[in-house]
């Protein structure tokens, strides 16, 4: 490849990566409050779910961190247009940091499947990066908002089970398109 066309393929990294963190910074604020439970609704997992299937593990992962790391610093990219240490030490703080570790786990799995299609590959990675989503969240509840575990794992992960599958069968459909398309593009590797 040509030092031009490494130059293009890294611009291009970089644009895809800032394209998608954008994106989860955009929509992640607008989020549906359940009465049962202190963590809202939010399709940030959806954006994070699509990022890993459209950028892979690395740059998906990229924009995660940078979106955590703008909200941290003050920027209203969390639910209800929240920013701000504050809120990623909170109670709810556990699941914005464990999105990190959904996507490291999820795109592993993606990664390691993609070329395969394997839908039931992609799908296990997403439900296990999820699983971890929703314990180091929940643990994080119990210590943070001094409830049991059980309680919080009732209340901060059993109302979203179901919506969650969902979010993973669209995003792997609409994902995969999406990365074959750009790749057949020459705009992904």
């Amino acid at each position: 490849m040509s030092n031009k066309g490494k130059k293009s393929l890294g611009v291009k990294r970089i644009v895809s990566v800032a394209l998608m963190t954008a994106i989860l910074c955009a929509v992640s604020p607008f989020a549906l409050t359940i009465p049962i439970s202190p963590v809202p609704i939010s399709l940030a997992t959806f954006i994070i779910y699509l990022a890993i299937m459209i950028l892979g593990m690395r740059d998906g992962t990229i924009s995660v961190v940078l979106y955590v790391l703008l909200g941290f610093v003050g920027a209203p990219v969390f639910t209800g247009f929240a920013g701000g240490a504050g809120k990623v030490l909170g109670p709810t703080g556990g699941y914005i940091i464990g999105y990190i570790f959904m996507s490291i786990i999820t795109g592993f799995f993606v990664d390691r499947s993609y070329k395969s299609h394997s839908f039931a590959m992609q799908f296990l990675g997403m439900v296990i990066g999820t699983a971890v989503l929703y314990l180091f969240g929940s643990a994080w509840l119990s210590k943070q908002a001094n409830m049991t575990f059980i309680t919080a794992l009732s209340v901060g992960t059993l109302p979203f089970i179901i919506g969650d599958l969902v979010k993973i069968v669209v995003s792997i459909v609409i994902g995969g398109k999406v990365r074959s398309i750009l790749i057949k593009n020459n705009f992904l590797k």
